[in-house]
Order: structure tokens, then C-alpha cells, then sequence
């Protein structure tokens, strides 16, 4: 019996019922017996939760796996900074009255397929042959992060003020103003995404043990690796152009999963992961609303804490190893 509370199932099913327990306290907490409105309204935001804790820790996860790197991200692929770029330059071309007003769910996919087409060209030209590639690619992603942010702030300096004051409700992370088609839509993608990373679990069991450990098993890597950053790349698209961007969200659920699950059989990491993720948002948006009555929003917690939590992991690996 004692095995089994330490087991990595015993502690997906405590996380499931405290994910579960939270979903329902969100959604009935001061209701004041308007049931199908508080549904209406809260329900939307819940399964935002649901398809972005997702993404951001299987996404996580599976690229941590194939950095060989608990403290990168996708995002230092410059997935953020191109979100923001597309965005600015749409407002600046268009104007953000008439882009808001016309919001469709072309533009939606337009905006992801424009984030994802960029990971695959870098993935394309520099994932060839030899583990250095990699982090090749990883540098061209941090100076391509810090272009689109240079031409974007040129372009938010040079815009007219009620435009760039519209902007500004695009570049950060709510969960109040889902589109509900592109929530289905993106609903749709993710778990499709998801389903293809589940079943290439035990693979990534093997990437684990490092590239030449690998590839001495059969596993083809340069491929293997192309392939799961177009996966990996649909995810933060999708989970960016739904919400907007959220950079250590999924840095947060990973190392947490990691710690916890004490594991590194990648479906114990993806339940564990992903529960981590709707936890942590769920609770988080009920302490934004009922508590600090949206005097702040989700998402600058969840910076915040992340912050906090990176430097405090610096600190920690730095003690270790001293």
C-alpha cells in the first residue's frame, strides 16, 4: 500500500481530483443560483485552461527532451516575439478598430500557420546532421526573438496612440476574450497534436537517454527531431494566437513534473504535466477574479511566479553543483 501512494499513478489520481475539485469550486463559487450563465461565461475560460495547459506542457516536455535542457523553452525559439511582430505589424497596416472588428477564423489560422512556418523553415535549413544543429538553431532563434522585438517597438513608437492602445489587449495573455469558434477549432488541433506526442511517448523515453544512445536503437534523430519541433511549434502557435503569449508556463508545469513525478517515462510527465497546468491556471484565474477582485491578470502571475521560480532554480542547480 505504501508503494503505491509513492507510485506515479497514485499521484496522477490526487492530481486529477485536486484538478477537479478547483474546476468545480471555479465554476459554482458565487453563482447565486444563475447556473447557466456562470457556465456560459466561466465555462469558456475553463476549457481555454484545459486545451492551453495542455499544449504548454506536452510542448514543454517533449522539447526539453529533445534539448537535453530543463531550463529552455519553445519559446526561445522566438515564437513570442513573432506573435507580437505579426500583431503589431496587422494594427500598423490595417488598423486595430477594423482588425478587431473582423476578427475571423482565417485570421486565426493565418496567425498560427505564420508562427509554425517560420519553426519549420529554421527547422528545415539547420536540423541536418550532428547534435550542434540544434543548438544552432536554438541561437538563431534568440536573435530572430530580438529582431521581431526591435522592429516591433519601432513600430509601436511610430503608431498612433488608440491604436497601440488597442494593440496592447492582444500582446498579453486573456482568457476572458476567447473566441469560442477559435476555441473549438483550436480545441480540435491540440488534441490531434497531443494524440501524435502520446503516441511517440516511448521514442522520446529513448531521446531521453541522448542522441547517440538514440540513434544506436533505431531511432532515425535529425527526422525524429524535425518532426517533433512542427509538433511542438503547432502547440505554441495554437496555445500564442488563442490567448496570447504565455512564456513560463510551461517551464513552471515541466520542472514541477519532473520533481514530483520523480520519473522519466514521458507519459507519467504528459498526465502529470498537463494536470499541473489546469491546476495552476484554474486556481489562478479563481484567486485573479474572487480574491484580487481583476485588479491584476493571469497572466503577469503566472510571469511573475515563473520568474521567480527560474531564478530560484539558477540559484538551486548552481548549490548543486558547487
Amino acid at each position: 500500500m505504501k508503494k503505491f501512494f509513492h507510485s506515479s499513478a497514485a499521484k496522477i489520481i490526487v492530481l486529477l481530483l485536486a484538478v477537479l475539485l478547483v474546476c468545480t469550486l471555479y465554476l459554482s463559487y458565487k453563482t447565486y443560483g444563475n447556473w447557466a450563465f456562470a457556465l456560459e461565461l466561466r465555462g469558456k475560460k475553463l476549457l481555454a485552461f484545459i486545451f492551453v495547459g495542455v499544449a504548454a506542457a506536452f510542448s514543454t516536455i517533449s522539447f526539453q527532451t529533445m534539448t537535453q535542457n530543463h531550463f529552455l523553452t519553445p519559446n526561445i525559439l522566438g515564437l513570442d516575439s513573432l506573435y507580437v511582430f505579426i500583431q503589431t505589424l496587422l494594427f500598423f497596416i490595417l488598423g486595430g478598430q477594423q482588425l478587431l472588428g473582423k476578427e475571423t477564423i482565417g485570421t486565426f489560422l493565418i496567425n498560427v500557420l505564420l508562427m509554425v512556418a517560420a519553426s519549420i523553415v529554421l527547422s528545415r535549413f539547420l536540423l541536418r546532421k550532428g547534435s550542434n544543429d540544434l543548438f544552432l538553431l536554438l541561437m538563431i532563434g534568440i536573435i530572430l526573438g530580438t529582431f521581431f522585438n526591435s522592429i516591433s517597438t519601432f513600430l509601436q513608437v511610430v503608431m498612433d496612440p488608440n491604436e497601440y492602445d488597442l494593440l496592447q489587449g492582444k500582446l498579453f495573455a486573456s482568457f476572458g476574450n476567447v473566441n469560442s469558434q477559435h476555441l473549438m477549432i483550436a480545441g480540435v488541433l491540440i488534441t490531434l497534436l497531443v494524440g501524435f506526442l502520446w503516441m511517440k511517448s516511448a521514442t522520446l523515453d529513448v531521446l531521453h537517454l541522448g542522441n547517440d544512445q538514440a540513434t544506436s536503437l533505431g531511432v532515425d534523430v535529425p527526422r525524429f527531431q524535425f518532426i517533433l519541433l512542427t509538433v511542438i511549434s503547432g502547440l505554441i502557435g495554437l496555445s500564442t494566437a488563442l490567448v496570447g503569449p504565455v512564456t513560463f508556463l510551461g517551464f513552471i508545469v515541466a520542472n514541477m513534473s519532473y520533481q514530483l513525478m520523480g520519473t522519466y517515462r514521458h507519459r507519467d510527465l504528459f498526465l502529470g504535466g498537463s494536470l499541473l497546468s489546469i491546476l495552476l491556471l484554474v486556481f489562478g484565474q479563481f484567486l485573479v477574479e474572487q480574491v484580487f477582485q481583476l485588479n491584476t491578470t493571469l497572466s503577469i502571475v503566472i510571469e511573475f511566479g515563473g520568474g521567480l521560480y527560474f531564478v530560484g532554480k539558477i540559484i538551486s542547480e548552481r548549490k548543486q553543483r558547487g
